[in-house]
């Protein structure tokens, strides 16, 4: 039997996408549910998988603009899937002949032929970042390397091999030999197209103004080193600084709702609850999956789905659901190295936070100049709908509750201050 392959449907108004890249060859016998190929839209990167097993033909190329619902391949249930690999490890009991030559006997000892051999999409994952395999720890069938192995690498940092020292001569010949003046164009993916086209709007359509402060991290630091190996043992996830960073915004959203508000027309919509979204650096660019109901979250929750949505967005597997309905957006350049900078917001929403990295400073306290870890944070705000009162104590809000968390428990107020009922 013939099987067609349609494009999905990514989501409501997307009716053409582009083949990005195919992931098998024409003529390759696949299992059903592997992966064929990847398709980019004006809202995600998305993969296409196979519906049945057999051989697939290619119907449409690399690069090629298809509508939705459109076939793209066949699939021929005649040709049968090879079975899953067996292990070829010899018994226990017996003993790997003497009289076999060596190279035989280490295909004979080996486990698989799969192990630390990366798939089609690891592979070119490995080759664009200059990951080696000995790097990475696969957690595929019979030790293959996936796609979500090597994405975790990306994510946690890897230390790149260290390049052989080169004289100066030999840079100088160097640049002589590779000093041309070549160019490439490469098209934009439909989701770069979409994402340009955004960020000239909210510039040429909203008032938008950025504010900054700073904020010791001490004692979130500190409540880290103490709780994070019993945190960690708990709920199977780090304690990172976004679940501090997003409690704290979703107590100043309460104090400050014109700031979770948005512009509809010629009415503002105050929003009664907050949807942050998280701004994650994906293969394709930056995608910005959301929490729903953040308030409503721990901090052990709010970790465990910022992770479980960072690995669906560098694996390709986010929905549009997914990044759609935010009412709020994080973004973390620290972890890129940024010291300072006005992130662009997310319309339609109102305002966006910028994190960035933690640095040791010197600065005055009690009368003494002191060293402490501190990051430089700032609010983007539209001024057409928040006020610079407003941005500002949101911010000083957002910056009081990290250098106290208590107060996170409290509605941003002190805790004596609660006791005594001011």
């Amino acid at each position: 039997m013939i099987v067609e392959i349609k494009v999905p449907s990514p989501g409501e108004s997307i009716t053409e996408v582009i083949i990005a890249r195919w992931l098998k060859k024409d003529g390759d016998v696949v299992r059903k549910d592997e992966e064929l190929c990847e398709i980019d839209s004006d809202k995600a990167t998305l993969t296409v998988n196979a519906e049945e097993s057999g051989a697939v033909k290619l119907m449409v190329k690399e690069g090629d603009t298809v509508q939705v619902g459109a076939s793209i391949c066949t699939i021929d249930t005649s040709v049968k899937a090879p079975a899953s690999n067996e292990s070829v490890n010899p018994p226990a009991s017996k003993a790997v002949p003497t009289n076999v030559p060596s190279n035989e006997a280490a295909t004979t000892q080996k486990s698989s032929y799969a192990k630390d051999v990366p798939s089609p999409a690891a592979k070119k994952l490995m080759d664009e970042n200059s990951i080696p395999v000995s790097q990475i720890t696969a957690s595929g069938k019979d030790g293959r390397i996936t796609k979500s192995d090597v994405a975790s690498i990306l994510a946690k940092g890897f230390s790149a091999p260290v390049a052989p020292s080169i004289s100066p001569k030999a840079v100088v010949v160097a640049s002589s030999m590779n000093g041309g003046r070549e160019t490439e164009r490469n098209k934009m993916s439909p989701l770069r197209k979409k994402l340009a086209q955004r960020l000239v709007a909210v510039k040429n359509e909203t008032a938008m103004l950025t504010t900054f402060n700073e904020v010791d991290m001490s004692a979130i630091m500190n409540l880290r080193s103490k709780y994070k190996d019993k945190f960690k043992e708990n709920f199977g996830v780090n304690l990172g600084f976004m679940s501090f960073f997003t409690k704290a915004v979703t107590e100043a959203l309460a104090m400050f709702p014109a700031v979770n508000a948005q512009i509809d027309g010629e009415e503002i919509v105050y929003h009664k609850y907050a949807d942050v979204g998280i701004a994650v650096s994906a293969p394709k660019g930056l995608v910005v999956p959301v929490l729903r109901n953040a308030e409503l979250m721990s901090l052990a929750q709010i970790e465990t789905e910022i992770k479980n949505l960072a690995l669906k967005a560098r694996d390709n597997k986010i929905t549009i659901e997914e990044m759609s309905g935010g009412t709020f957006t994080i973004t973390n350049g620290g972890v890129f190295g940024s010291m300072m900078s006005t992130p662009i917001i997310n319309p339609p929403q109102s305002a966006i936070l910028g994190m960035h990295n933690v640095v040791d400073r010197p600065i005055a306290m009690n009368g003494q100049v002191v060293i402490r870890p501190m990051m430089y944070v700032a609010l983007s705000y539209d001024h057409r709908i928040i006020d610079g009162r407003e941005s500002v104590g949101f911010l000083v809000k957002v910056k009081e509750m990290l250098e106290n968390p208590v107060k996170m428990i409290f509605s941003g107020k002190d805790p004596l201050e609660v006791l005594v009922g001011l």
